[in-house]
């Protein structure tokens, strides 16, 4: 199984989400069997690593984001993963609009598919180390019921 996380400029949101699943696939003896990557919609940050502050609060709660470089959303990823989860009701509309028709990967929203709290889940670009923190408590509730449905599909 592949999956594919995409946020805006994949330096915050969807690297971290990333990261996060990576481990906890580890954890559940998945690592193996699923493909975990990350993208953005927007290109400006191609080759760089995850924003700064994005590692140092994955870092505290156990997490590498470090070897990890920003990638562009290209049409071929419609039928390379079989799901791809957005960050934000923007980027699923900007996934929609570059999707092939009948391409085989699943869109859906990370956190309305697998969290109760917010269907969407923050840029905390702007906000602070306590928006780099909401974002890790999202997407690790998020990423453990992904795992679920994961199992259920292997």
């Amino acid at each position: 199984m592949r999956i594919l996380f995409v946020c805006l400029g994949n330096i915050c949101r969807s690297p971290t989400a990333e990261g996060v699943l990576r481990q906890k696939m580890r954890e559940a003896g998945l690592a193996e069997r699923v493909e975990v990557a990350s993208a953005g919609t927007g290109g400006w940050h191609k080759g760089e690593a995850p924003d700064v502050r994005s590692q140092q609060a994955a870092k505290r709660r156990g997490y590498d984001l470090s070897a990890q470089r920003a990638q562009q959303v290209s049409t071929a990823d419609f039928n390379r993963y079989d799901l791809i989860l957005a960050m934000d009701k923007s980027n699923l509309r900007d996934l929609k609009a570059l999707q092939p028709a009948g391409a085989k990967a699943e869109l859906d929203l990370f956190l309305r598919r697998y969290e109760s709290v917010k269907d969407e889940c923050p840029d905390p670009y702007y906000e602070g180390e306590a928006g780099f923190e909401e974002v890790l408590n999202l997407v690790e509730r998020a990423c453990d019921l992904l795992i679920i449905e994961v199992k259920g599909r292997l």
